[in-house]
């Protein structure tokens, strides 16, 4: 059982899928550290990126992510970094998601104090955003991500790209960060037959929200250089009302179009039971089942 009382997680994402040694040393601030649990961590060398799940007790939670913070300020160097994945910063984005005990409110004003102190401690502009954005234009990532880290400098200069915290101009190695609270989500990526990139992101405009497709999906189109194979790379933002198996499905109808099949699936990071158990369920074709049906579920209660 855990004894924590208020359960907090957070889902930091690095500029640095290559070198294991500065990836290790990231990690290592969610390590052995009173009140945080490090849960998982990933990196991958065509996206160039590494993926933290942490959770903890707020203020334990707090320090570590800071202590990350400023680990990949100091060993990640944007001005020489290159990767699929999108990127504006050596940390790219630090999520809250409320566990336990603790409201989204909550979890907002904590995503505020690290904030305010990883502008303060490291020369960080901060871009708050989701449930914490400071304007409407600021709630979405993409649009927070637009330009990434070379195309910072002009940004940065316009009156609606203020930063919520921390200087007006890009930190010279580390760019700048994106730190706000939001629900659970699902990193999900699908493996396609092919090495044309440009179907990936054709397939890509079509299923997510803003191309008129499912609306919890956001995806792009992506290069896996190292398995010559290209990949829907998708995060899902409400897995119980857009699931793991109707994006699946989707792709691989809207694959269908261009002769190409479906190579695999993969999960970034980790993924909550239930959206596991729906998707058996779906494909197993099995009636009234859920998660309190899982022996594991049952025993743990």
């Amino acid at each position: 059982m855990n004894p924590w009382n208020r359960i907090v997680e957070s889902v930091p994402n690095f500029s640095e899928g290559r070198d294991l040694e500065k990836v290790e040393q990231i990690a290592g601030a969610f390590r052995a550290k009173e009140g945080v649990k490090l849960l998982d961590y990933s990196c991958d060398a065509d996206h160039n990126r590494m993926v933290v799940t942490a959770i903890g007790e707020p203020a334990a939670l707090k320090a570590a992510v800071l202590e990350a913070i400023g680990t990949a300020v100091r060993l990640i160097d944007l001005n020489v970094h290159s990767g699929q994945h999108p990127r504006m910063g050596a940390v790219d984005v630090v999520p809250f998601i409320p566990i336990r005990n603790c409201t989204m409110e909550e979890a907002v004003e904590l995503s505020k104090e690290v904030a305010q102190a990883a502008a303060a401690r490291y020369g960080l502009p901060v871009f708050l955003y989701e449930q914490s954005a400071s304007a409407p234009h600021r709630e979405n990532l993409a649009n927070v991500r637009k330009g990434q880290f070379e195309g910072l400098d002009a940004k940065l200069c316009t009156p609606e790209w203020t930063p919520d915290f921390g200087p007006g101009s890009k930190h010279p190695t580390a760019g700048a960060v994106a730190i706000g609270a939001r629900k659970p989500l699902i990193a999900y990526n699908v493996l396609l037959h092919t090495d044309n990139l440009d179907i990936a992101r054709r397939i890509a405009r079509r299923i997510r929200f803003s191309g008129g497709g499912l609306r919890y999906c956001k995806a792009m189109g992506v290069a896996v250089e190292t398995r010559g194979l290209v990949q829907v790379s998708m995060n899902l933002t409400d897995y119980s009302r857009t699931s793991l198996y109707q994006v699946f499905e989707m792709i691989r109808v809207e694959a269908r179009r261009y002769g190409v099949t479906v190579a695999g699936s993969e999960i970034i990071g980790l993924a909550p039971l239930e959206a596991l158990v729906d998707t058996a369920a779906y494909y197993l074709g099995l009636e009234d089942f859920s998660v309190e049906r899982v022996l594991e579920t049952r025993i743990m209660e």
